[in-house]
């Protein structure tokens, strides 16, 4: 990667990191460019070569939290460990520590209200990256103990969609995030006892 594209990279970077400050501290609505552009400390003409408007920065924000969390979920559910410990480390490192900054933060709940109406897709796609994840994970965990999941009428992929619908509701329920991670626990603990 030559300088000038390191410099980009940089810039884009520092621009997301500034929006995604003042979008928590102000809100999407009220924000403006003009406060992304000071908070990432570039002219308004600089943020504009880079982001026609708030939607692209909003996206791009959206699409940089969900890669990272797709790789910690991929790094949690690789690693070493029992198969819950590492369910419940892909959990917390992959979805509630992201959503822990969000909620605690002034205007969080319009932040993850945005999601539906300017990122639906990109949440879609790292649903279904989650869901592809941990069904392979479980169909690994099923032929390690020898588990014949069909015989119980389940499939690898449901037990996952179950954890990830169970996790949704909760965190639609509970606000706090040490309620999330008893929650997390118990979910991974029902999964646990399906592959049992």
């Amino acid at each position: 990667m030559d300088q000038a594209t390191n410099g980009e990279t940089a810039k884009r970077r520092r621009i997301l990191d500034g929006a995604l400050q003042v979008f928590l501290a102000y809100g999407f609505q009220r924000t403006t460019m003009d406060d992304i552009a000071r908070a990432a400390e570039v002219s308004r003409p600089a943020l504009y070569l880079v982001f026609r408007n708030k939607t692209d920065i909003y996206r791009a924000i959206a699409s940089s939290l969900f890669e990272r969390s797709a790789q910690a979920a991929q790094a949690a559910l690789a690693g070493d460990g029992p198969f819950a410990e590492r369910a419940e480390k892909a959990i917390d490192d992959a979805i509630l520590a992201m959503m822990e900054g969000i909620v605690t933060s002034p205007h969080g709940a319009e932040m993850l209200d945005m999601k539906n109406a300017l990122a639906a897709d990109l949440a879609e796609r790292w649903r279904n990256g989650f869901v592809d994840a941990l069904t392979a994970a479980v169909e690994t965990e099923a032929a390690r103990r020898g588990t014949d999941l069909a015989a119980r009428g389940l499939t690898a992929q449901t037990l996952a969609e179950l954890l990830l619908d169970g996790l949704e509701g909760m965190k639609a329920r509970a606000t706090d995030p040490a309620e999330w991670r008893v929650g997390t626990r118990r979910l991974v603990r029902v999964l646990e006892l399906s592959l049992q």
